[in-house]
């Protein structure tokens, strides 16, 4: 499960529509309507917030919302309400190491959405997201960081 701190703009048509379906998974999760992914770090970060599910349903309409800017037909009706819905911190640090996760990913599966992106520095976040100073966040699983990052 990967639920981005970029942009969806930056996404290809394959990542918009993984994003829809596991932010919706996510929400699930939130919402202990399913048993996978409960302890998932990319779901933490949306449990820490005063109204958690409120959280995931502003991420999800952000996603909607690029959805319908290029013509997609997502489900409309599976939006929530997402009032009172804070902005979620997220560091830079995590913000580049997203966008050259999705650089690497796009330069295999789609060159057109990589050429892009490929000279693009720092994205802007998901409009959840306000953007941090700080190193790679301490939930994303798998990556080795320096101490003190």
């Amino acid at each position: 499960m990967r639920l981005w701190s970029i942009h969806p703009c930056y996404l290809d048509a394959k990542g918009l529509i993984a994003l829809w379906r596991e932010a919706l998974l996510a929400r699930a999760v939130l919402m202990d309507r399913t048993r996978g992914y409960r302890y998932h770090p990319q779901v933490e970060r949306f449990r820490r917030c005063p109204d958690p599910v409120a959280a995931i349903n502003g991420y999800l309409k952000a996603v909607y919302e690029e959805s319908r800017r290029r013509g997609y037909r997502f489900d409309g009706g599976k939006l929530a309400d997402c009032a009172g819905c804070a902005p979620i911190p997220v560091t830079a640090g995590q913000m580049r190491y997203e966008l050259d996760h999705l650089k690497r990913k796009l330069k295999i599966r789609d060159r057109e959405a990589y050429g892009s992106i490929s000279t693009l520095g720092l994205p802007e976040p998901h409009p959840l997201f306000e953007v941090v100073e700080g190193g790679i966040e301490a939930w994303e699983s798998g990556v080795g960081r320096p101490e003190g990052k």
